[in-house]
């Protein structure tokens, strides 16, 4: 799977990344660079976030949440989709970037 970036410069969510659940390694790293003076958290879901008639739920990330700096972590189990929230706002951005393992060995 190609690499996901999204950028989010308000107190608000990105869209969702949608994720490959069905690799046969599942192995998710992301790392967030932050500018500017903000709180933010990543968020996952197991709901299809492509289905227009399903409302995701979304959980918070065990590590990385409530952060004001640069961050990273990583999914070693499958996830349907992942996305960032900016939870307070004074000024700059949060940009998260996302790999995925092929899962081929």
């Amino acid at each position: 799977m190609p690499a996901q970036q999204v950028t989010v410069s308000s107190a608000t969510t990105s869209a969702p990344l949608p994720l490959d659940f069905r690799a046969s390694s599942f192995q998710v790293g992301f790392g967030c660079v932050v500018t500017g003076t903000l709180t933010y958290k990543v968020q996952h879901t197991f709901d299809d976030v492509q289905n227009q008639l399903v409302t995701p739920t979304w959980f918070d990330h065990p590590d990385v949440t409530s952060k004001t700096a640069n961050s990273d972590g990583n999914y070693a189990f499958p996830i349907l989709a992942m996305r960032l929230n900016v939870t307070a706002y004074t000024s700059g951005s949060v940009t998260m970037s996302v790999l995925q393992s092929a899962g081929k060995l």
